[in-house]
């Protein structure tokens, strides 16, 4: 069984666990009374770089990095991420922290509220706002979903490092083809059932978004009210939300080395936002969405009220790959083959934000 980091962002700091020789340890949290929102493991260096994105109440938003897996970190002295002067804009929060693949080795892309992509050349110590998409001529027109308006996901193509997706909360999903100069609405067959027109081009509230480990041309997206998949990299989506016993959920995870597999974890409705039916159930799909089945050994059999948020759930990589969540209730739940089974690894913890692991070599 490979090692393995697993980082907790959690509402009041980070917390990290390392699994060695099959054995989890967590240690002390890091960032105490920080709201960590945002988290990226890059595994393009010879040792693992840890970037997170934390909110002080005091001294506000900033992005940190340690490249010693969190024995120590580094907090630039200028912001990491700023808006411009003349933008109007100020940052509230990181939402997302994603390294960019192997083609582009020291490209970091970094999501943000009020809703920005920035992009980093140097691995994430600085970033430079990426001006089309601010300025994309329907921004006027987006408007903010329940936790405010984000870029909180972004999709990079290993094959092509001018292909870039994000969501963006709640103005739907955007592609670029070129670099980040032009973007484009990618929302043809999403639904938006709490607007007038049901069918907009732009305007959806996307939940996330994940890229399919066989083709990459398959992305599955988790919506307010519908779950999709789309089979040529967004260009338009079909509704695969049948057998869940909700469609509405936050997270969407794609399996790292199987293709069609996927995980879903379905919340009762927009204005409960507890588990469906009151389980704690990961659902899995190993056919692309066609059919899904509950993933159940080890989680709680009772009622219970644990939310996954859209970031509290990952994967890490390995084969069998270990699936991962936190929840609103301060618990962490890991598998070590592929969802099958599930262990509790911590509890009584700050509400879990988002959830990030990776294989150490």
């Amino acid at each position: 069984m490979p090692d393995v980091v697993l980082t907790v962002g959690t509402r009041k700091g980070l917390f990290i666990g390392r699994r060695r020789d099959g054995r989890w340890e967590f240690g002390e949290p890091h960032f105490n009374a920080q709201a960590v929102y945002s988290i990226g493991i890059d595994t393009r260096r010879a040792t693992p770089r840890l970037l997170v994105g934390g909110v002080s109440e005091h001294w506000g938003p900033s992005v940190f990095h340690s490249d010693d897996l969190g024995a120590s970190w580094t907090e630039p002295p200028k912001p990491a991420v700023g808006f411009p002067q003349g933008t109007g804009a100020s940052l509230e929060r990181v939402w997302q922290l994603h390294p960019a693949p192997a083609h582009s080795p020291d490209v970091v892309y970094a999501g943000t509220e009020p809703a920005a992509l920035f992009r980093s050349e140097d691995g994430g110590v600085s970033f430079e706002l990426v001006r089309p998409l601010w300025e994309h001529p329907t921004r006027s027109r987006w408007e903010p979903g329940g936790g405010g308006e984000a870029v909180h996901t972004i999709v990079t193509d290993r094959r092509d490092p001018d292909a870039v997706t994000v969501a963006v909360s709640a103005a739907g999903v955007f592609r670029t083809r070129d670099g980040g100069q032009s973007w484009a609405p990618s929302n043809r067959g999403v639904s938006a059932v709490f607007l007038p027109d049901p069918d907009p081009e732009f305007g959806q509230c996307m939940h996330k978004i994940a890229q399919d480990a066989g083709d990459l041309d398959r992305l599955y997206l988790q919506n307010h009210w519908g779950v999709f998949r789309s089979d040529d990299a967004g260009a338009k989506w079909t509704d695969i939300g049948s057998g869940l016993p909700s469609d509405f959920g936050f997270a969407v995870v794609a399996h790292p080395h199987r293709a069609d597999v996927a995980y879903v974890f379905p919340i009762n409705a927009d204005t409960d936002r507890v588990p469906a039916e009151r389980r704690c159930r990961v659902y899995r799909t190993t056919d692309a969405g066609e059919s899904w089945e509950p993933l159940t050994a080890g989680l709680p059999e009772g009622d219970h009220y644990g939310t996954v948020l859209r970031d509290a759930m990952c994967v890490d990589g390995a084969d069998p790959t270990g699936v991962y969540f936190g929840n609103r209730n301060g618990e962490v739940y890991a598998s070590a083959d592929d969802g099958d089974s599930w262990q509790l690894l911590a509890q009584h913890l700050p509400d879990v934000l988002c959830v990030r692991a990776a294989v150490i070599d």
